[in-house]
């Protein structure tokens, strides 16, 4: 992987929002524009009785960070609550997905390294999404239980 040479400055107004393909939460790539390819780092709002996707990686960690409210997450079998500045570093095969079964909008930082050779602009390798989402990726954890997330529409 090529390191980036010298910085990037990205401020909020280089940000672009847009719903999740899958899950419909709102999300902004911070290096979306840099061009990185050792680093990603995404910003996702996630509304109350919401949930991102439940997936693991092949090759990449993750760290979660809150920014805002308090994040919650599955972590294999495990339900973890992360306070406001709080994060949790995960590895590469666990299952895992945040969500938010709180009554506020929780701000959750995602940094993952090193990217997914697969999503790698100009990438020779087929993308086999069962290798991320083994089970349905959609389904909800049990805090959100009667609740139907993504809204439809």
């Amino acid at each position: 992987m090529n390191p980036l040479p010298g910085y990037t400055l990205i401020t909020p107004s280089d940000l672009h929002w847009r719903p999740s393909n899958l899950m419909k939460i709102p999300n902004a790539d911070f290096l979306e524009r840099t061009g990185s390819e050792n680093l990603g780092a995404r910003l996702w709002r996630l509304p109350p009785g919401s949930a991102n996707t439940l997936h693991k990686h092949v090759r990449s960690e993750e760290f979660f960070f809150v920014l805002e409210g308090t994040g919650r997450m599955r972590v294999g079998d495990e339900t973890l609550t992360v306070p406001k500045h709080g994060g949790v570093l995960v590895g590469p095969e666990p299952l895992r997905q945040v969500f938010n079964d709180t009554a506020e909008d929780v701000l959750w930082l995602i940094v993952g390294a090193p990217e997914e050779l697969e999503f790698l602009k100009g990438s020779k390798s087929a993308v086999d999404l069962s290798k991320f989402y083994p089970v349905d990726p959609k389904q909800l954890p049990k805090e959100l239980a009667g609740k139907t997330w993504p809204p439809a529409g």
